[in-house]
């Protein structure tokens, strides 16, 4: 049994102070150490067919984790491409581009949208991980969350792990190696990524999406280096109105009814943000299943076959568990924002010289900082934590939300 294999990121960094991110590698930021990584494995790939099995060469699983925004979906997709490409990932020929966006035949690209990934799935995967590539190259399985898997489907994964065909290469993603089972991690190599840099992040919200300076750097600062919402941040004023609201939440805590009062809208920001996100695919997943069974236009009017109705319920149960999962991540994001604010204040308090995540709000900080003691910050800081943590668990969000803030409101000094 092979163990986890990381890479030493600040060795890489120091040997390749300077790596060029170009062709598929040019959508990676900040991440010059994991293509330090990925780049010469894919150009060594050929040389692992041959019975090269030096740790800087290919291997058959690896294991992306870095934390949300970081690119690890990207990086894979991208490594995916490289190894599908004759030229290591040119970013122009037609492998690299259908296996970045999901359409090349031996790249198969698995996100869920649901709260875990089943077994039924993951055996699925398994039976094509088993056959020979369509082209020349690689069988390449992406699997964006291998986090979500449940213990049938880890188990189901394993023996493909354990005894690979030959041309077959995995890649899982996780935000860190603890979420993914000890069986599964201990088969891959193992490749962090780091959060993006401030800097390199408004740098591409500024060549991407044409944003002014000072809003690539806003956006840049408060996403804390996760690129999906800082592009949000500087493109979607609605976006930049919930994160307000969010860190509004501190000075309106002035008893126990107003503590209630900001969880229920805490709660109601989240569900309507899901509900923005999925009315739209709601309503297109319900007519192409209308469509498969050939009743679309028809007004309501007409017979409906018995199946469709069971395929409509169990389409809408899909449905409600792609909201839930949305509305907790959406609830999550606003208790990241919560946890950035206090962070300030606990910097300014103890005097820390160091940039803060919210900077336009640095005067109020400050007079927070100045009536709270540093160890009343920290329990705040850990009430929101706990709510966190409580919603990972299937604790009602609002029953969650209501005592954080109760918490922040009445944590002694």
């Amino acid at each position: 049994m092979s163990q986890v294999q990381q890479v030493d990121s600040d060795s890489e960094e120091l040997a390749t102070a300077e790596v060029p991110m170009t062709g598929v590698w040019a959508d990676l930021v900040g991440q010059e150490p994991t293509v330090a990584v990925l780049r010469p494995a894919a150009a060594g790939a050929a040389a692992w067919l041959a019975g090269d099995r030096s740790p800087s060469a290919m291997t058959h699983a690896w294991l992306l984790t870095g934390p949300p925004g970081s690119g690890r979906s990207n990086a894979a997709r991208a490594f995916a491409a490289a190894l599908q490409c004759e030229r290591g990932g040119c970013g122009e020929c037609s492998a690299c581009r259908t296996a970045i966006t999901g359409s090349h035949p031996d790249v198969t690209l698995v996100r869920t949208e649901q709260l875990s990934l089943k077994v039924d799935e993951i055996r699925e995967l398994v039976r094509k991980s088993a056959m020979s590539p369509v082209g020349r190259r690689w069988q390449i399985l992406v699997v964006e969350d291998a986090d979500r898997l449940t213990e049938q489907a880890a188990d189901a994964l394993l023996k493909s792990l354990e005894e690979p065909a030959e041309r077959t290469v995995w890649l899982l993603c996780a935000p860190t190696v603890e979420d993914v089972v000890p069986t599964i991690r201990s088969r891959c190599r193992l490749l962090v990524l780091r959060t993006p840099p401030t800097p390199a992040v408004a740098a591409v919200l500024q060549r991407r999406y044409d944003v002014e300076p000072a809003v690539a750097a806003f956006a840049a600062r408060a996403s804390q280096g996760h690129i999906g919402r800082a592009r949000a941040l500087a493109t979607q004023e609605e976006v930049r109105a919930r994160r307000q609201h969010v860190l509004a939440v501190p000075s309106g805590l002035r008893d126990l009814a107003s503590c209630l009062t900001a969880a229920a809208q805490l709660v109601e920001l989240a569900a309507t943000e899901a509900k923005e996100t999925t009315a739209d695919l709601d309503a297109g997943e319900k007519l192409e299943l209308e469509r498969a069974y050939g009743v679309s236009g028809s007004g309501g009017r007409g017979a409906r076959p018995r199946q469709l109705q069971t395929a409509q319920k169990d389409l809408e149960e899909q449905q409600k568990v792609r909201a839930k999962r949305l509305q907790r991540d959406a609830l999550d994001r606003a208790l990241l924002d919560l946890t950035a604010y206090y962070r300030d204040v606990l910097a300014v308090a103890l005097g820390a010289r160091t940039e803060l995540v919210n900077e336009e709000l640095r005067d109020d900080i400050e007079h927070r900082a100045a009536s709270t003691r540093p160890e009343q910050v920290i329990r705040q800081i850990d009430a929101i934590l706990a709510c966190r943590e409580a919603i990972t668990a299937n604790v009602a969000p609002l029953l969650a939300a209501e005592a954080m803030t109760i918490a922040l409101w009445n944590t002694p000094g």
